[in-house]
């Protein structure tokens, strides 16, 4: 059900399970994230996992003093998944950035506590938690979420506009995660000078690969850009390393990203799996 870059809002029973276990240096900025009620986002499982759990991270915006972010990893049973959603679609963050005036810091006011944003909370309380997860609509998600806070860098505004405007015409759906999504997630300041906006893409055939690939690409020359194609199966390659190793020798493998693993594969075999999948459609 869960992959991995995906928005997991916790219940109270979950929060109370990531509260139990986390480290005492880590308590307050969780607890500050619960009265937000941000989400978490889903990582890879740990090893040592027991069945029914969800491997889970929060990560604080970098420290002004040395730009070092903190991420928490933690745990809890699906059951403390209150909702959950893919990662933020670029197209609806787009639609909805919010202009913000030349010289302004992104992000939080200055010294603005993390968990109290200015204004109205950004995420809408649930009466009552539910005893499994919803999938968050893409709709609700992005009125529920860029409302408030898409202080996205004035710089990247029309370039980030042009390349949605160029993925919808081409039907390639992009997400966006890291850094640029908790900041348009929470409004805090996470983007630097020297941040990346990063992307997934799921192609459902081998033309869409080449032709999202090819878009990237392209973008990229304006753009700060990274992030992962994502394959059937949730298997990821990052699509800088998955261009390179189509350009080079043969028999390169690439790095693969598993919601349980990671291993090197040989780019026919993801590939192959494209194939396959387009063939039962």
């Amino acid at each position: 059900m869960f992959a991995r870059h995906d928005l997991a809002w916790l219940n109270a029973e979950g929060w109370r399970q990531v509260l139990a276990a986390a480290a005492a240096d880590h308590v307050q900025a969780i607890a500050a994230w619960q009265r937000a009620d941000w989400p978490l986002i889903v990582r890879r499982a740990d090893v040592d996992q027991a069945p029914g759990e969800v491997a889970l991270g929060l990560a604080l915006p970098p420290r002004p003093e040395d730009g070092r972010k903190l991420r928490i990893p933690c745990r809890v049973h699906a059951s403390g998944v209150r909702r959950w959603a893919a990662p933020l679609p670029l197209a609806q963050l787009v639609a909805n950035l919010v202009t913000q005036p030349v010289g302004q810091p992104i992000g939080k006011p200055a010294g603005q506590p993390i968990g109290k944003p200015a204004g109205q909370p950004i995420a809408q309380p649930i009466a009552q938690p539910i005893a499994q997860p919803i999938e968050q609509p893409v709709a609700q998600l992005a009125a529920h979420l860029t409302a408030h806070s898409a202080n996205i860098p004035p710089p990247w505004r029309g370039a980030l506009a042009s390349l949605a405007a160029d993925a919808a015409g081409q039907g390639i759906a992009l997400h966006v995660y890291g850094s640029a999504a908790l900041q348009v997630l929470t409004g805090q300041a996470y983007l630097r000078d020297t941040s990346d906006i990063d992307l997934l893409v799921q192609p459902r055939d081998r033309a869409q690969l080449d032709a999202a690939l090819a878009l990237l690409c392209s973008h990229a020359n304006v753009l700060p850009l990274d992030g992962e194609i994502v394959f059937p199966g949730g298997r990821a390659v990052a699509w800088k390393e998955w261009a390179a190793a189509r350009r080079g020798a043969p028999g390169t493998r690439v790095l693969v990203k598993e919601m349980a693993r990671v291993s090197l594969v040989q780019p026919d075999v993801l590939l192959a799996m494209l194939k396959e999948a387009t063939c039962l459609n």
